[in-house]
């Protein structure tokens, strides 16, 4: 599905890794390893399409990412840092927008059930400012639930949770590989991750066992 050949990447001055080359298929998990600065969200981040590598290609179903464009963004599913939450939206209202933006939209009555399986039943018509850290990291969380995307690709997507929802998130990632979806994820949290192939990728000076 995801192929990776020769890519390089720089923050200024400083180039984070080169030569970097990796196949992920389906039903694969790719596990981003590395300390703080290795490069891992650069990595992820160059996966998106979001920043351009100084060398290297990337493709999707054997064509490269920057010709597919669109087509490219629809079979995505991007968790980064930042929840890409709306303050001032509710929980439905943040979802649908980005279920609209994801081009895969849903009825309300899907998001309602998906925010109640997230732990969020009865906070869905609250402005997300008014929810703890937690709470808005599930309601971002929720867009697992939505999505189709064949592959997701994760920035530390268990920061910030409690033990049910990181048992629900690891669950979320089992089906998402189980179902014969790809994801590339980074975490330095100990979790569960088991189901399907399991692949480790190493940025940098080696991550502690």
């Amino acid at each position: 599905m995801l192929e990776v050949l020769d890519l390089s990447c720089r923050r200024g001055d400083r180039l984070l890794f080169s030569g970097l080359g990796f196949e992920l298929p389906a039903h694969t998990l790719l596990h981003v390893r590395g300390r703080n600065g290795s490069g891992k969200t650069t990595l992820l981040r160059a996966l998106c399409g979001l920043l351009q590598p100084d060398a290297g290609v990337i493709r999707w179903r054997g064509e490269p990412v920057t010709e597919l464009g669109d087509d490219f963004n629809r079979e995505l599913l991007y968790f980064g840092h930042l929840n890409g939450i709306k303050a001032d939206l509710t929980g439905l209202e943040n979802l649908r927008v980005a279920a609209t933006l994801d081009q895969d939209p849903v009825t309300d009555a899907v998001i309602i059930a998906a925010l109640a399986q997230i732990g969020l039943a009865g906070f869905e018509d609250l402005p997300t400012r008014m929810l703890s850290q937690g709470q808005k990291k599930r309601v971002a969380l929720a867009r697992l639930i939505l999505s189709k995307a064949p592959l997701w690709i994760l920035d530390e997507p268990f920061t910030a949770l409690d033990t049910d929802a990181v048992a629900l998130l690891e669950a979320l990632i089992a089906g998402q590989v189980a179902s014969g979806g790809a994801v590339v994820l980074t975490t330095h949290q100990e979790v569960a991750l088991t189901q399907g192939e399991i692949r480790r990728l190493d940025l940098g000076p080696a991550a502690p066992q």
